[in-house]
């Protein structure tokens, strides 16, 4: 099947609880949108059937966000394992060996590895408490990103705030960047904490947004993705 011609600028994030929930979300929001990410939180509710489903019958483009870390012996066989369904793009964490390794596994497949900087919910307590080095948090994501390109990542995912600067890297060019933590203006932050809008995420370089409850939880979902959809239009 055909995708759908949708500005695939936008990824909808389907953080329900299982794959029932998130085909109807998907029913919804019909032709407005042609990519999804599925993450962790619905792996054990049929995540990867609903992937495959949208992916094979509704010719919707796919982003499975599983941040994979683990010796390089079991990351590759973990992305050999996810390859093998055809899917667009697979999250694992930045670190050079893991992404080294999520190469191996995805090699001969179209599916894209994108490696995690540092996730849009920390900010420099949760890295002090995490024994991280100290530094600034945006400067420590650009050399996360700059490392994770040199390993051979198709892209990174880092918040809207340091979207510019990674886009600078000389290793960056011609690589993907996806933001999450992007929320419309007056939307709720969640547990997010590195935020900007939908327009300013695309300004400062990303490819693709990540957004998920302020349209899914929204009381008209479909009408909450064609105002982002308007957004980045005039971006």
């Amino acid at each position: 099947m055909t995708q759908m011609q949708a500005d695939d600028r936008l990824i909808v994030a389907l953080d329900v609880p299982n794959a029932l929930q998130g085909l109807a979300t998907a029913q919804t929001l019909g032709e407005a949108v042609s990519f999804y990410k599925i993450g962790l939180g619905m792996l054990t509710g049929g995540g990867l059937a609903l992937a495959n489903e949208l992916k094979r019958e509704h010719g919707k483009r796919i982003f499975l966000d599983m941040k994979l870390f683990d010796i390089s012996n079991t990351v590759e066989a973990a992305v050999r394992g996810l390859a093998q369904f055809d899917l667009d793009l697979l999250t694992v964490h930045g670190d050079p060996h893991v992404v080294r390794a999520a190469r191996e596994g995805a090699a001969g497949s179209d599916m894209k590895i994108l490696a995690v900087t540092i996730l849009t919910s920390l900010d420099r307590g949760d890295l002090d408490a995490g024994l991280m080095k100290p530094g600034e948090v945006a400067d420590l994501v650009v050399e996360r990103a700059a490392r994770a390109l040199e390993a051979g990542a198709d892209g990174v995912i880092a918040s809207p705030q340091e979207a510019a600067a990674i886009r600078a890297l000389p290793q960056a060019e011609d690589r993907l960047i996806v933001t999450p933590g992007v929320r419309p203006a007056g939307a709720d932050k969640g547990d997010q904490k590195r935020i900007a809008t939908p327009a300013a995420a695309i300004g400062a370089g990303a490819d693709h947004i990540v957004v998920g409850r302020p349209v899914v939880q929204a009381a008209d979902p479909r009408a909450a993705a064609q105002a982002i959809l308007a957004e980045l239009a005039g971006a």
